[in-house]
C-alpha cells in the first residue's frame, strides 16, 4: 500500500504543477485580476479559438486526474490500518 501512496503523491505533485501552468496560459476574460494589469484590452469578446478550447479541455482532464489522486490519497489514509 505504501507504493500506491507514493505513486499517488508523485502524480499529485506533477499534475499540480502542470495544472498551474495550464491555468496561467489561459486568456483573461475581463472583469478580474487580468484587468488590473492591462489584460482586459486584448481579450476577445465572446469567441474562443480552437487552441483555447483544447487548452480548456486539457486543463479539465488534468484537474480530474489531480482530484482523483487527492481522493485516492484520502481513501488510503482513511482505510489504512
Amino acid at each position: 500500500m505504501n507504493a500506491v501512496r507514493i505513486g499517488l503523491q508523485v502524480i499529485l505533485v506533477i499534475t499540480g504543477l502542470i495544472l498551474t501552468l495550464l491555468i496561467l496560459m489561459h486568456k483573461g476574460k475581463g472583469g478580474g485580476m487580468s484587468d488590473m494589469f492591462g489584460g482586459g484590452m486584448s481579450a476577445s469578446l465572446g469567441s474562443s479559438s480552437v487552441a483555447e478550447r483544447n487548452l480548456t479541455r486539457f486543463t479539465i482532464v488534468i484537474g480530474l486526474v489531480w482530484f482523483t489522486a487527492v481522493v485516492g490519497i484520502g481513501l488510503i489514509d482513511r482505510f489504512d490500518a
